[in-house]
C-alpha cells in the first residue's frame, strides 16, 4: 500500500478548495424539506420575501465556505491522525450544507457570493493558524465556531418570512449539525479562546455577513 506523503495532503486540499469554491456540490444526505401539506398550503413568496430568503440563504452558503476552509486548513495542520479524521468527517456533513444552500438559491432565483474565493482564502488561514496552536485550541475555536453560527441561524429562524418553508427547515437542520459538531470538539478536549479572540471572530463574522448580504 502507498504511503500517503506530504505532498499527496498538499494536491489533496488544493483540489477540495478549488471544488469548494468552484464545483457544483452533491450532498450525502437528502435536502431537508418541510411537510408536504405545510409546503402545499403555503401561499408563494413576493418579490421582497424572495430577495431576503435569498440574501440569508447566500450569507449561509459563504459560511459553509468558510467551514470547509476552515475544516480542511485544521485537518493538515494537525498531528493527530484521530482529529484528522473527525475535522474531515464534519468537513463532508458541511459539504451537505453546502449543497443543500445552493440548491435553495438556484430556487429562490438568486447566487452565491461573488467573493467566496475570498472568504475561503481567509478563513484556511484563520483555520490554520488556530491549528498551529495546538490541537486543544484548534478544537476550542471549533467550539467557539459553530456556537456562533448556532447563534447567526437562530436569527435566521427569526427573519427567513415565516411560510418560507424551505429555507427555514434547510437551515433548522444545519443549525443542529453545528450544534452536535460544537459538543464533538468538546467531548475531544478542546478549550475556548480567551474572550478577546471570541470578540475578535464576532467582528469578523459580522463583517462577512454584512458583506455577503449583498455581495
Amino acid at each position: 500500500m502507498r504511503t500517503t506523503t506530504p505532498m499527496d495532503r498538499l494536491m489533496s486540499v488544493l483540489d477540495q478548495s478549488l471544488r469548494t469554491v468552484w464545483s457544483a456540490h452533491h450532498a450525502s444526505r437528502p435536502t431537508p424539506r418541510p411537510d408536504p401539506e405545510q409546503e402545499a398550503g403555503a401561499p408563494e413568496l413576493g418579490e421582497a420575501e424572495r430577495r431576503l430568503s435569498g440574501a440569508l440563504m447566500r450569507v449561509n452558503h459563504v459560511g459553509e465556505v468558510c467551514a470547509q476552509a476552515l475544516y480542511t486548513a485544521q485537518a493538515l495542520a494537525t498531528r493527530d491522525e484521530r482529529l484528522s479524521e473527525q475535522l474531515e468527517e464534519a468537513s463532508r456533513e458541511e459539504t451537505d450544507h453546502l449543497a443543500w444552500t445552493e440548491q435553495r438559491l438556484k430556487e429562490l432565483g438568486d447566487r452565491p457570493s461573488l467573493l467566496n474565493p475570498l472568504w475561503y482564502a481567509g478563513a484556511f488561514a484563520i483555520g490554520w493558524g488556530a491549528a498551529r496552536l495546538g490541537d486543544r485550541a484548534s478544537l476550542g475555536f471549533v467550539i467557539e465556531t459553530e456556537r456562533q453560527v448556532e447563534q447567526h441561524l437562530d436569527g435566521h429562524l427569526q427573519r427567513l418570512p415565516a411560510h418560507d418553508h424551505a429555507s427555514r427547515a434547510i437551515v433548522a437542520q444545519m443549525r443542529d449539525d453545528e450544534i452536535r459538531h460544537a459538543e464533538a470538539a468538546q467531548a475531544a478536549g478542546g478549550i475556548r479562546p480567551p474572550l478577546p479572540a471570541r470578540w475578535l471572530m464576532r467582528a469578523a463574522a459580522k463583517v462577512m455577513t454584512a458583506t455577503a448580504h449583498r455581495l
